[in-house]
């Protein structure tokens, strides 16, 4: 592998993204879902006694952790990245602050569950997380495909290589390494779907 992979120049502009892949729109679905029930509340709720919800507090423990594992995994895919390095720092850093707005509006709304503006200022506090994950997400994607694109422009070269050989022992020493980089290509392709 001590082939150099060369540099792909991607034709995107990361000021606008649009989901465009079917795995990162199923993975945001059961979050869109969440942040728009959590809109539809009655103006006038209930004049029942009011508490703590336990259940709200739950699920605010549940989605710092599930930033926090998201911002663990961003991290690590910024430090590997070949192209959009500064975009997906922008975008980590991002998250990382709208998850915070959340965790401060979530504690005022969980402290007074039935206040309308208090349930307001959290669905549009889940909002803006929701939109830094998706950015964050596709940022990834994209990263994913450039070096996947990086990979089959080696993979090329060698099936080029391949084409024009002279000799025998050229044909199988490329040919050896043809199959390397189709294996190489083919676990990528793989890992991809996963």
């Amino acid at each position: 592998m001590s082939a150099e992979v060369p540099k792909i120049k991607l034709k995107i502009d990361p000021q606008d993204l649009q989901i465009r892949t079917f795995t990162v729109e199923k993975l945001l679905e059961p979050l869109i879902i969440q942040v728009t029930t959590l809109v539809k509340c009655p103006q006038n709720p209930s004049g029942k006694k009011k508490g703590r919800s336990k259940q709200a507090r739950v699920l605010l423990a549940s989605v710092e952790e599930a930033t926090w594992n998201l911002l663990d995994k961003g991290e690590k895919i910024a430090k590997e990245a070949t192209v959009l390095k500064e975009e997906l720092h922008a975008a980590l850093a991002d998250v990382q602050k709208e998850s915070q707005a959340l965790k401060i509006s979530a504690e005022a709304f969980t402290s007074d569950p039935c206040y309308l503006p208090k349930r307001q200022a959290v669905v549009q506090t889940a909002r803006s997380l929701l939109t830094a994950v998706t950015r964050l997400l596709i940022l990834a994607d994209m990263v994913d495909v450039a070096y996947l694109l990086e990979h089959l422009t080696v993979f090329q070269r060698t099936f080029e290589t391949l084409r024009n050989v002279s000799s025998k022992s050229d044909l199988q020493n490329t040919y050896q390494k043809f199959q390397k980089d189709l294996e190489n290509l083919d676990y990528l392709a793989y890992k991809r779907q996963q």
